[in-house]
């Protein structure tokens, strides 16, 4: 988690992303993305996307759709899902 955690910090230097956001990915961790930065510490955040460490890797890669892992369940989120929507100018 900590690997994912370093390049979603990379994308931050250059990409910017307002509100706090939380990758749930039960026993294999979290990362929480706030303040501009990506971390593997728990804490609150706005939106939490509950999802798969392998799943995590698909959607950061643009190989899964959100919209489409919502749909069949790989992905659950609570929150605020404005938030979540923010995901897309990260991964663009």
């Amino acid at each position: 988690m900590e690997q994912i955690a370093a390049d979603i910090r990379n994308v931050l230097e250059t990409k910017s992303f307002s509100g706090s956001l939380k990758f749930d990915c039960g026993a294999d961790g979290v990362i929480v993305l706030a303040d501009g930065t990506a971390t593997t510490q728990d804490g609150d955040a706005d939106c939490t996307l509950r999802l798969s460490r392998d799943n995590l890797v698909s959607l950061l890669k643009g190989k899964l759709n959100p919209m489409m892992a919502l749909a069949t369940g790989k992905l659950k989120l609570s929150g605020n899902p404005a938030v979540a929507m923010g995901l897309a100018k990260l991964l663009g």
